[in-house]
């Protein structure tokens, strides 16, 4: 993003222990960088976005930065903390 604040969003889905994990790993991640991560449960969004559920519904959590997926099961924190002090 132009002015330098990145995106974080997490996909997850009602029940699953793993995205539950990844959220709480990302919020201590992302308050270092003054980023407050967004959740999106793929589920309840197929009905505006079914492609979510299709292209990242079987691989869940995962992690998109700026929109684009970073990384899925686990969070990367290492490559994430890069990626954000760019």
């Amino acid at each position: 993003m132009s002015d330098g604040t990145h995106a974080v969003t997490l996909l997850t889905r009602a029940g699953c222990g793993m995205c539950t994990i990844a959220l709480e790993q990302l919020r201590l991640i992302c308050a270092d960088f003054g980023i407050e991560p967004a959740a999106v449960d793929v589920d309840e969004a197929a009905s505006s976005d079914p492609g979510l559920r299709a292209e990242f519904g079987d691989r869940l959590p995962v992690v998109l930065l700026d929109g684009r997926e970073h990384s899925y099961f686990d969070v990367d924190e290492r490559r994430l903390r890069a990626d954000l002090g760019r």
